[in-house]
């Protein structure tokens, strides 16, 4: 399938809402399927990952109703999850796969995991390990490295765990065994990374301490059925923000978008490169804070950007290096190796992708350097089969001297269904 994008220069307006937040959406399902009692989820991510988490908990016997986006579970708790039939497809799912495996692992019964090509080359070690220190029994390619893999759940112990790389993945596996496991679980962060799953286990009636880098949860605990109101989501947001910063007499709004303090790198990215932004209606809800969004066109430089930063936007560098492209002066993106383990080899495919579409952009072993003030050719790209990286090249379009060719399109609908319309709709009300 391909898609052909044409250039449009008309300055970019209008208001639009992004779909659900993809990690929260994600935890809603698992701690909803966990607790005891009712969960109502509104504005559920109603992409392909999402629905992955969902299938897996109607699998082990979860009882959950869906309407658009709007889901109601049934829980039973923890206790009542049963072992699946039928090995468990995961798809292109990292999230759901190394979460659930941090959940198998202090069940009692036997689960295999699977996924396709590209989720079978992303590495399950990094929460492997340490579960299995943990007391799990994790087993597949590599020693557990790769799916497909199985897991014989049961009693887990608790751990005091430094996290080697920067990942909320890796956390939030550890605090879900330690949900499960006897005595008290400790993760030790050197960067803070994004504490959705802290936020859900308290907004389900658990108790989790936070103390400087370090968050505890003490095992065996019950949890209660809540409502939760899913906000939208920023990494999608970005798209837009991006899309009408690079735009000169651009206005664009989204709506409700979650502002969680770990996610908004990219606010304070765009505003270190002149980007004119402003935030209103902030407010919270299930802990989450949420506000209203407005960008403005406006004249940007390149910056640096490294450190701790790096996990506040680790999904939104392929759209800052487009953004990068098109601002004055050079852009250094360093300490973002996690990259190189996402849907692709994201640092990779970025360079080469914008490469192939003519700007001038260099691969480090941990980021990238990109000239700026450059033109967008055109040409035929591929999309990889991951979804940031075809809405990126959606976003170069609009900038671009020539069409462009995008294959395998309908990746975009892992995170953002209705990418293609949101777009249409700030293009035509500006033209």
């Amino acid at each position: 399938m391909i898609r052909k994008l044409e250039p449009n220069y008309a300055p970019l307006a209008g208001e639009i809402s992004v779909p659900g937040d993809k990690s929260i959406s994600h935890r809603a399902v698992m701690f909803g399927a966990m607790a005891t009692g009712i969960t109502k989820i509104t504005n559920f991510l109603d992409g392909e990952d999402c629905l992955r988490t969902l299938e897996a908990f109607r699998a082990m016997g979860v009882s959950i109703q869906k309407q658009e986006k709007d889901i109601t579970i049934h829980g039973k708790g923890i206790k009542h999850l049963k072992e699946p039939h039928d090995p468990i497809d995961l798809g292109n799912s990292g999230t759901t796969t190394r979460l659930l495996l941090g959940i198998l692992s202090g069940l009692p019964f036997h689960t295999t995991l699977f996924g396709d090509e590209s989720l079978s080359k992303r590495p399950m070690d990094r929460v492997a390990v340490p579960l299995r220190s943990m007391g799990a029994k994790i087993d597949g390619r590599e020693h557990g490295k790769y799916l497909p893999l199985a897991v014989r759940g049961g009693d887990l112990t608790s751990i005091v765990y430094q996290t080697p790389i920067k990942s909320a993945q890796v956390k939030s596996a550890i605090l879900l065994a330690g949900l499960l496991a006897d005595g008290q679980t400790t993760v030790k962060e050197k960067t803070v990374t994004r504490d959705h799953t802290e936020n859900m286990i308290q907004a389900f009636g658990g108790v989790i301490e936070k103390n400087d880098d370090a968050i505890s949860i003490k095992g065996k605990q019950s949890l209660t059925g809540t409502d939760i109101h899913v906000p939208g989501d920023i990494s999608s947001a970005a798209f837009f923000l991006v899309a009408a910063a690079m735009r000169q007499e651009s206005v664009v709004t989204i709506k409700d978008v979650g502002i969680n303090p770990t996610r908004t790198g990219i606010l304070d990215v765009l505003e270190q490169m002149g980007a004119d932004i402003k935030m209103e209606e902030k407010r919270a809800i299930g802990g989450e804070p949420i506000g209203d969004i407005t960008v403005k066109g406006s004249r940007l430089h390149g910056v640096e950007i490294g450190g701790d930063i790096i996990p506040r936007l680790i999904d939104e560098i392929p759209i800052l290096a487009l953004l990068a492209s098109q601002a004055s002066g050079t852009t250094v993106i360093k300490d973002a190796e996690e990259l190189r383990y996402k849907e692709t080899d994201r640092i990779q495919v970025v360079v080469h992708t914008l490469s192939q579409l003519g700007i001038n952009i260099k691969a480090t072993e941990d980021g990238m350097i990109v000239e700026g003030n450059q033109k967008v050719i055109g040409g035929e790209v591929d999309s990889y089969g991951d979804h940031r990286i075809g809405m990126m090249i959606a976003i170069a379009s609009l900038v671009s001297t020539n069409p462009i060719i995008l294959h395998n399109p309908s990746c975009i609908a892992v995170s953002y269904p209705a990418f293609f319309d949101d777009l249409e709709q700030i293009l035509s009300i500006s033209s």
